[in-house]
């Protein structure tokens, strides 16, 4: 057994870098792990100098859910369990259901990301997958349902039809299947998944984060808004953006002919 953590958190210039970190479960989520990812999203919304998260799995693997065998055999008395105990919405806030980073997120996935591993997915806001990978949410094969949000959010994400199928017969679909109904927005060969993500992350980040922040905001609270709600929510989020020092380096820089240095500001 790995003494590594459930969890590696790092960081590069403005991004961050989540790794799953349970190769030998297919990184399956453990009490640890929940508890890591909870923290790492907290970390990732609050400080400043992040721009942008890229969030995958070690081993080959995005995510495959729940640890089945642990759920069975009965959580232990630990740290982690009792982290639970104090906050009673802490595992909710770490599949991203309760609660998502106000940061742009990058999945990359290889391997398997089904269960739990597809509703986290459902989250993120840019999804590169490797040509192998599989998708599915298959909680109805367990007797299980699939609380991580997916009866809610698939079906806003790709047609009705395709997520109640997904979701009715527990069925996996590929990579390729999984780009055509939009559940994901890249397919590059396999074991390049993390190196596209960092590219497009890497892209977002050098972008002026009040803006891209304020647009993803608008972008994530107006999808199911009526259209003229939504206008008037986005005017409300992003009429603020051009009072900020970075929409004033943005045309001197292009009017200058150099790149802008944004300052977040």
């Amino acid at each position: 057994m790995s003494d590594e953590p459930h969890l590696r958190f790092e960081r590069d210039g403005h991004l961050a870098v989540v790794t799953l970190n349970r190769p030998e479960k297919r990184n399956a989520l453990s009490s640890e792990m929940l508890v890591r990812m909870h923290d790492a999203w907290i970390e990732i919304d609050s400080n400043p100098d992040i721009r942008v998260a890229v969030v995958t799995g070690a081993g080959g693997n995005f995510c495959s859910g729940a640890d089945l065998a642990a759920m069975a055999a009965g959580h232990p008395d630990d740290e982690y369990t009792r982290r639970f105990q104090q906050d009673r919405d802490l595992h909710w806030k770490a599949l991203l259901r309760h609660f998502i980073p106000g940061k742009p997120m990058v999945a990359a996935v290889e391997g398997y990301a089904v269960a739990g591993g597809t509703e986290i997915l459902q989250a993120f806001d840019v999804r590169v997958a490797g040509r192998s990978a599989t998708f599915g949410v298959a909680e109805v094969r367990r007797g299980l349902f699939p609380l991580g949000g997916s009866t809610v959010r698939l079906s806003r994400q790709i047609p009705y039809t395709v997520a109640a199928e997904l979701l009715l017969t527990g069925r996996f679909i590929s990579a390729e299947e999984a780009l055509a109904v939009g559940l994901i927005g890249h397919v590059v060969p396999d074991g390049e998944a993390l190196a596209k993500a960092l590219e497009l992350a890497a892209r977002i980040a050098a972008n002026a984060p009040l803006a891209v922040q304020a647009v993803l905001r608008s972008l994530r609270a107006t999808r199911d808004m009526p259209e003229r709600v939504g206008l008037a929510y986005e005017l409300e989020v992003g009429s603020p953006v051009f009072l900020t020092e970075d929409a004033m380096e943005g045309p001197r820089a292009f009017a200058e002919k150099r790149e802008p240095e944004f300052k977040g500001r």
